[in-house]
């Protein structure tokens, strides 16, 4: 039995390592890497490796034909008898003699122009020959670090647990995939993930996958970051001047032309580089392009290089993507970043039709056990050698690993950073068992966010304790916290607890339970930040923020019921109180007066808001995903929205066990959120609001439906969509029915790239429409322009809007300065 065993094994390693191997280099010795190595008239291929290594798998001996392709060198064919295996074939590549083109005295006489406009009027033809494939698929990436400073802004980095080397350079993440993926133009996609590896993780999940590798430049736009422009979209023309390099043969004796392409604005997102033309068919035969990060609207990426190799098989006359690398490098504070990721595509079949259940809600999932591989199986299905950094890498972490994950090391590890000091009483303090995944953690009293001033509580402060638990591998996630504010001009102390439980990363069932004493804007989305109130009322007088005191307990939860639908209902008793301003203290000094905490009557400082009294009140919600996809990995699932479908939200809110009948009432309500992405002009985006409310003739201004205004000139969204930039706070609050719509359209460069001397601030311009339609007043409408991706360098991140209002008429126009940075504060 032994020895069957034995034999057995022994005929599955002589199979399974059936490799033809060899290094590959140009004519001088030295390693070619990223050379295009497959089987004649087949879909089995790989890659070099950095180091010109390569291997390719066969089934049998017999004899094979072997294509070496390489932009810039000419193609090599090598028939070899393989008799046993390994098969050792060593190739050397020698430099393409590229037969120059003459040069070009009439200007529409221009051979690249004539290639390119081949290339595209036969690319939907030859788009067409690969809408509907299986495939294998390998991915591996790499991310580096050069040049890491010790601290950075302060903070302390060190040598990220042995990854970085004294020059604070080294390897910080490593992964490899092995996938089976299907696909059918334009937008069916399904992949299962074989095999996942990421160095230093032995239960970890790779995030490569070839959804993120389709880059097809017989689209129009390739999506990086930024639209970029195909060199033979439709519109390629208006972004390119294209340069005939010269022809070559290729090892079919076809005809290769090289195209070099040239932006004729430096702002634009267009490609710098080659792609390469087969004449007659006028399919791409090979891409190598750089990618601008400013173009890309990617500004900490440098640059970003992208090859991609095509390979013809003489029995279906198809030029299919067989290989793909980007790498690119990335720089801030001094720190250097570089990345590679290399694609690898075998084994193609073209069905004629997929059946009908094929393709589904579902565009990724894992085989099981995918990320328990062992090191017998990678080397034998891994299409590219690893290089000796990266084998040193896996060697290396695998090692560390098993120390990090011993009770000793955890343990030592706990025990620095638990360590007590004195300045944690007011910066704050966190306590961590890794053994048993949990962490207790204060809060402090200086933190960025914890100290703020309103006219009602004066200088107010917060902090808290939480306690965290949590399971990675379940996806199960506990909070316990108690919060506590302190109101100094009051002389008040309010504090809420909290209970909050995850289930799973399934279908995120979640339990929330949350009670106490807190203070609360009448508009409950919270529309002034407690940052620019502060800043606003101290320096301006301008005390915007409107609040009332609430004692309160809820229980509330909300779960995922199919891919498309998420349910959530909460439970609350609330008792409400009328708060009053109890400081007119100022840092800037003026005749200007605050006005008091009553938005109805912001000059009346006796009559309260509303008077006191309690209510229950229900919220069942319900949002609608049409069309959503996901991804379904072990430890998550991942919802996808599908861009062609909006989303929708519907709740219902019932007021009900008031202290007094006229402040029951029942509210439904209801928004669409959709965005559209116009191809290289840019995104539209709309949200449609509405609501009725039901016998709400007499209820609480709290319970009125608050729109979401704006008096401070400072926006910290990342849109408009869903504010007014304008609009009084509570103008225009309602209990009766209501109509909100706003669209946003975001050219992305798309005009201001075209305009001299503008095109220098690499902007965007945007355009905005905004309505209010209530019953008790005149629709409320406001029309901006504006220019995002303002700044400096590689900071972009400023926003500045026009706006003009009208209502019954012209009402006035005003700037909104965009301060999304600001959010880090809060």
């Amino acid at each position: 039995m032994k020895k069957t065993i034995t034999l057995f094994f022994l005929f599955w390693i002589s199979f399974a390592f059936a490799q033809i191997k060899g290094t590959i280099t140009d004519d001088k010795g030295i390693a070619l890497p990223a050379v295009s190595v497959f089987i004649e008239n087949t879909y089995n291929g790989t890659s070099s490796n950095d180091q010109g290594n390569y291997e390719i798998n066969v089934k049998s001996t017999g004899s094979y034909t072997v294509v070496f392709q390489f932009l810039g060198f000419k193609t090599v064919k090598k028939t070899v008898n393989v008799n046993q295996f390994p098969h050792v074939l060593n190739v050397k590549m020698q430099e393409e003699n590229i037969a120059l083109s003459e040069v070009v005295i009439n200007k529409k006489e221009n051979p690249a122009d004539k290639v390119i406009r081949k290339a595209i009027a036969a690319r939907k033809d030859n788009s067409d020959k690969m809408a509907r494939f299986k495939a294998d698929f390998y991915s591996r990436g790499i991310f580096k670090l050069k040049n890491t400073p010790k601290k950075i802004l302060g903070q302390e980095i060190g040598n990220m647990d042995g990854m970085l080397d004294s020059t604070g350079s080294g390897i910080i993440y490593l992964s490899e995939t092995i996938s089976k993926i299907m696909y059918e133009k334009p937008f069916n996609f399904k992949e299962r993930i074989i095999a996942s590896k990421v160095s230093g993780n032995d239960n970890g999940y790779s995030y490569n996958s070839a959804r993120g590798s389709f880059f097809d430049f017989y689209n129009n736009v390739v999506s990086i970051g930024a639209k970029m422009i195909s060199p033979i979209a439709d519109n390629a023309f208006n972004y390119y001047k294209f340069v005939h390099e010269g022809t070559f043969q290729d090892e079919n004796n076809q005809m290769i032309n090289k195209i070099k392409l040239i932006p004729k604005r430096d702002a634009e997102p267009v490609f710098e580089g080659f792609i390469y033309i087969v004449e007659d068919s006028w399919a791409i035969y090979a891409v190598d392009v750089d990618i601008k990060g400013y173009r890309a609207k990617q500004e900490f990426m440098n640059n970003m290089n992208l090859k991609q190799n095509f390979s013809y098989n003489n029995q279906n006359h198809i030029w299919s993507k067989n290989s793909q690398t980007l790498e690119l490098t990335a720089g801030i504070f001094g720190i250097i970043f570089t990345g590679k990721f290399i694609h690898v595509f075998t084994n193609y079949e073209f069905p004629d039709e997929f059946s009908k259940k094929t393709f589904s809600k579902e565009i990724l999932s894992f085989e099981e056990n995918a990320n328990k591989k062992d090191t017998a199986f990678w080397n034998s299905y891994r299409p590219i050698l690893l290089t000796q950094e990266e084998s040193q890498d896996y060697k290396k972490k695998d090692s560390i690993q098993i120390i990090r994950k011993s009770e000793k090391y955890l343990d030592s590890i706990d025990a620095k950073h638990n360590r007590f000091k004195f300045w944690d009483v007011v910066t704050g303090y966190r306590y961590k068992n890794s053994k048993k995944d949990w962490a207790f953690n204060y809060d402090g009293l200086l933190s960025i966010s914890s100290l703020s001033y309103n006219t009602v509580q004066g200088w107010n402060l917060n902090s808290g304790f939480s306690f965290t638990k949590y399971n990675e591998e379940k996806g199960k996630y506990t909070q316990v916290k108690a919060s506590g504010n302190y109101g100094f001009a009051e002389d008040r102390l309010r504090v809420t607890g909290r209970f909050m439980h995850r289930f799973n990363t399934q279908n995120y069932a979640t339990l929330a339970i949350e009670g106490g004493s807190t203070i609360s804007q009448f508009n409950s989305n919270q529309p002034i930040s407690k940052l620019i109130n502060s800043v606003s009322t101290l320096f301006f007088k301008n005390n915007f923020i409107k609040i009332y005191n609430k004692e309160f307990a809820q229980i509330g939860y909300a779960q995922n019921i199919q891919n498309a639908l998420k349910l959530s209902i909460n439970l609350a008793y609330e008792q409400r109180k009328n708060l009053v301003n109890n400081t007119d203290y100022a840092i800037v000094k003026s005749k200007d007066q605050f006005t008091s905490n009553n938005p109805l009557l912001p000059y009346d400082f006796i009559t309260p808001t509303f008077d006191t009294h309690h209510l229950m009140k229900l919220n069942i919600g319900g949002q609608i995903n049409f069309g959503q996809k996901f991804i379904s990995r072990p430890d998550r699932k991942i919802i996808l929205r599908n861009s062609k479908y909006p989303t929708l939200f519907l709740n219902l809110e019932k007021a009900f066990a008031a202290s007094e009948k006229n402040y029951e009432y029942e509210h439904l309500s209801g928004n669409i959120t959709y965005s559209k992405v116009m191809g290289n002009k840019g995104t539209f985006a709309t949200l449609i609001k509405g609501g009725q409310f039901f016998n709400a003739a007499n209820i609480s201004f709290i319970d009125y439906k608050h729109f979401n205004g704006n008096q401070t000139h400072i926006g910290t969204t990342a849109n408009y969509l869903n504010q007014f930039n304008l609009l009084p706070y509570y103008s225009s609050s309602t209990n009766r029915k209501y109509f909100e719509f706003h669209a946003e359209h975001n050219f992305e460069g798309y005009i201001m790239n075209k305009i001299p001397l503008l095109n220098k601030l690499r902007s965007n311009l945007i355009v905005g429409f905004h309505n209010l339609a209530t019953v008790d007043n005149k629709p409320y409408q406001e029309f901006t322009v504006g220019l995002d991706r303002l700044g400096f360098g590689k900071f972009k991140i400023l926003r500045v809007d026009y706006i003009r209002s009208y209502q019954n008429g012209y009402q006035g126009d005003g700037i909104v300065f965009g301060l999304q940075f600001l959010n880090f504060f809060e």
